[in-house]
């Protein structure tokens, strides 16, 4: 079985950017109740004002199947109604060589 690592970008609406920032801690927090997530990490793009990218890995196809269907993440994930300028875009990706975490 192969790891799986993704990367979300995810915009801000309008004047919103505070807010998303506030819900993608609590998304991360909701994050602990996820078997098999390795890796979920948010970033705030340096050059853009209120484009954030999250880094995620997971340890099997099974456990990114699962994501997001835990009764805490559910409730974090539906705070970002209104926040979000767009679709998120995600880029699926297969990890091939690492320093500091084992893939």
């Amino acid at each position: 079985m192969s790891k799986i690592s993704l990367i979300a970008k995810l915009t801000a609406a309008d004047g919103k950017a505070a807010e998303l920032e506030a819900v993608l801690n609590e998304v991360v927090s909701a994050a602990d109740e996820e078997t098999g997530l390795e890796i979920y990490s948010a970033h705030k793009d340096t050059a853009n004002e209120g484009v954030y990218f999250f880094f995620e890995m997971y340890s099997d196809a099974e456990a990114l199947g699962v994501h997001g269907k835990g009764d805490g993440m559910k409730a974090a994930m539906g705070k970002f109604g209104g926040l979000l300028g767009g679709r998120p875009e995600i880029t699926m990706m297969e990890p091939v060589v690492a320093k500091g975490i084992a893939i």
